[in-house]
């Protein structure tokens, strides 16, 4: 059966996410979903919840969820927005940036020098996957975004 790029791109994700299950060990404390929100809150933070649920592509009760342990932790801080109230907040803690760098950090450096080294070209993959994201994601309108001419 060809397989097309979208059950292609599904499958590589699943692997990624059975190695890095496979990576962690019983002492890890974060699972991949978690380190995955924590690492993404530290590029874009401080963030609403919705944008960090748009940023994780998941609904906004699923950021709900997701973040109530975290925060019962200590590695994120969700407040409300002084700007509009009905907005949460959310902060990666400095115990949440210490988990992320000693648990997912690694993981991702791990990654990249294993394809690296097996000649994948990484660099050039994520850049045509950012600009696959890109196009993908919807504009205001709901129809996916054109590409920049």
């Amino acid at each position: 059966m060809d397989e097309g790029l979208a059950e292609l791109l599904y499958r590589v994700v699943m692997l990624m996410g059975d190695a890095a299950r496979r990576r962690s060990g019983p002492d890890q404390r974060l699972s991949t979903s978690q380190l995955r929100l924590l690492g993404t809150l530290e590029e874009i933070q401080p963030a609403t919840q919705h944008r960090l649920a748009e940023a994780l592509a998941l609904s906004d009760p699923a950021v709900s969820r997701a973040l109530r342990p975290l925060e019962a932790e200590g590695y994120v801080a969700v407040a409300v927005d002084p700007a509009h109230r009905r907005r949460r907040l959310v902060t990666l803690t400095p115990a949440g940036q210490a988990a992320f760098l000693a648990e997912g950090k690694p993981l991702e450096e791990e990654f990249r020098t294993a394809l690296l080294a097996a000649g994948f070209p990484y660099e050039r993959y994520l850049a045509d996957t950012h600009r696959l994201a890109a196009l993908l994601t919807p504009a205001p309108s709901g129809r996916p975004a054109r590409e920049p001419e």
